[in-house]
């Protein structure tokens, strides 16, 4: 039975008055939210309006009016709530690190702040307490502890490593950058704070787990809200049913036409109308006077634009945005066009390394190639470009997210009175200008870099594993079974946290302390990874095992797979620190040649 449903803004939720707890039950899975997760929630909760909608939150309420302070099991939307606790525990760690500068006022809304992470009433009491899992619980009152919110914590062991704390950080590095001028951050973080605290979620309480069931098969089963992609398509449709009613059949298989070029997803869906208002605002703002006002579409002005252009350009709106459509699903590779072969494959390399964002480019140098005087070869020097630059950026988060969709707004305008060889090398300049320079390339390379990011680290040791191969001798690493990498990420030594008895023995002469330590430091080196197929067969086997491990047919799957990336691995008898350090180096070097950013005159 539902108790309740209200959508509340955060400030509510966490009322510095109150005594509600949010409390996540020891069955729950750990926290697993990583860098993409807290990179979206926190640009949404920049960049959109006050009052955005953040989710739901799921709550079985057992307590009395009694109870105190007031439990709530929070069943769904724990890692939302996790995160929200840590962005706003980063917010207070420098917020408090800068209290003597504070204004009165200021000074109160930090003690406000406070008040929504632990109890007025029990400032040992957090007002979210996480699950155990994976020392969730205990690396969580640590971080609290550091940002001076809770009393003096013991952190534990290779807290660092695991993602409480790297969220905690990576917010508190998003913060510090929120101005380019340190003598206005502080009012930059003010302001975040109110946004997050006027964003809102729907708490939903019921009394068991058996009406929490029963409430997430309801909304598992009545499908999904209109979205605004679906707004914009009633909107059109509506317009055009009045304006020229003999022929809204054609207008909706039109439509229609466009969603199968963009294909079933929503996000890469509403994505394509961001990016095409970004892609041509210069052009749109000058012949719609009313839309100069608005510098970039977002989530929550996404609808307010697409009106605008519906009802100012009804009839044309529909063609225009057909054409980019078909340019976009070139981009996707959803469609096959044997006028660009050439395109297919760094396009594709481009989605692998998580190049979206530059989608926005692509897409105005696709609709305006005439004009602009390029050919296949000049689009396919600057995708390869593209690929270099992301995979540097997605390592080194230079330029930082938030500023992508703006640089590449930035190039579009640039480039608009370029032409051929001459656009190439305005976009290159660019996005050197903008990328992290090779000493801090190197060093990221060289640090934890599977904990990282993995997707980028996977498409290097691809990349890497591919520079040796040719057409008679070609492996496909991205091919999939059940949507499922067959070639995955492999750990040579072993990343799990119980380590087998075969590995201490080897890499930390059966000293089990030193072996954690060890596994602590060097598992996510670059020198302590590759590839293979079977990668679950293989797992804490040995490393004899693991190199010499062959399929039914008695083909090699282990390390002597054949593969330019396992070379040296075919040959070693022994598994060491030295080992990954000197692999680590050459893997580095490898790195460092093949994402060179360099202007080709």
């Amino acid at each position: 039975m539902i108790k309740s449903v209200s959508n509340r803004p955060i400030t509510e939720l966490l009322n510095s008055d109150g005594d509600t707890i949010y409390e996540v039950p020891r069955y729950q899975r750990e926290y697993t939210w990583s860098r993409d997760e807290w990179e979206n929630l926190f640009n949404d909760i920049q960049e959109n309006d006050e009052g955005y909608f953040l989710g739901s939150m799921i709550c079985i309420n057992r307590g009395s009016i009694l109870s105190t302070p007031q439990p709530l099991e929070l069943v769904d939307g724990q890692q939302r709530a996790a995160t929200l606790s840590l962005l706003l525990a980063a917010i207070y760690s420098i917020l408090n690190e800068h209290k003597e500068s504070l204004s009165f006022e200021e000074q109160l809304e930090l003690l406000n702040l406070k008040r929504k992470l632990v109890l007025k009433k029990d400032a040992d009491q957090t007002r979210v307490v996480l699950q155990v899992q994976n020392n969730n619980l205990r690396d969580y009152k640590a971080v609290l502890s550091e940002a001076g919110v809770l009393k003096s914590y013991d952190v534990p062991p290779y807290a660092g490593n695991r993602k409480i704390f790297k969220a905690y950080r990576y917010f508190q590095d998003r913060i510090n950058h929120l101005s380019d001028r340190p003598e206005d951050n502080i009012k930059s973080i003010m302001d975040l704070r109110e946004k997050i605290n006027n964003s809102t979620m729907v708490l939903i309480e019921v009394e068991s787990h058996s009406d929490a069931y029963t409430l997430f098969e309801s909304l598992n089963n009545r499908g999904v809200p209109l979205t605004a992609v679906d707004l914009i398509k009633n909107k059109l449709l509506s317009r055009l049913e009045i304006l020229d009613p003999k022929h809204i059949d054609v207008h909706f298989e039109s439509w229609n036409l466009l969603i199968k070029y963009l294909g079933d997803d929503y996000t890469i869906q509403e994505r394509f109308f961001r990016q095409y208002y970004n892609a041509f605002k210069n052009k749109i703002k000058n012949e719609i006077e009313t839309l100069s006002g608005i510098p970039v579409a977002t989530r929550s002005n996404l609808m307010r634009i697409y009106e605008t252009l519906i009802e100012r350009d009804t009839k044309d709106f529909l063609d225009k945005i057909l054409e980019a459509g078909r340019c976009y699903s070139l981009i996707l590779n959803n469609i096959e066009d044997e006028r660009h072969p050439s395109l297919s494959k760094p396009l594709v390399d481009l989605e692998r390394i998580q190049g979206a964002p530059s989608y926005l480019l692509l897409l105005y140098l696709l609709m305006e190639r005439n004009r602009l005087n390029l050919d296949d070869r000049h689009l396919s020097q600057i995708i390869q470009f593209l690929v270099k630059f992301f995979v540097r950026r997605n390592l080194t988060d230079i330029p930082p997210t938030r500023d992508l969709t703006r640089l590449f707004m930035h190039i579009v305008e640039g480039i608009n009175d370029q032409t051929g060889e001459n656009v190439v090398k305005k976009i290159t300049r660019e996005l050197i200008a903008e990328s992290s320079d090779e000493e801090t390339f190197r060093k990221r390379l060289e640090g934890p870099v599977y904990s990282e990011n993995s997707d980028a680290i996977r498409f290097i040791l691809c990349a890497i594993a591919e520079k040796e191969m040719n057409r008679e001798r070609w492996t496909d690493l991205w091919a999939t079974d059940k949507k499922q990498y067959y070639w995955t990420i492999e750990h040579i030594f072993p990343q799990g946290q119980k380590i087998p008895q075969s590995w201490v023995d080897m890499i930390a002469s059966g000293d089990h302390e030193t072996a954690a330590d060890i596994r602590a430091h060097h598992v996510d080196r670059l020198g302590n990874l590759t590839i293979t197929g079977f990668n679950s067969t293989l797992s804490n086997k040995s490393f004899i095992e693991k190199r010499d491990r062959t399929d039914k047919k008695g083909s090699y799957v282990g390390y002597k797979n054949g593969l330019y990336l396992n070379k040296d691995l075919a040959e070693c008898t022994e598994w060491t620190v030295d080992s990954i350090e000197k692999r680590t180096e050459l893997l580095v070097k490898e790195a460092l040649d093949l994402f060179k950013l360099e202007v080709k005159v």
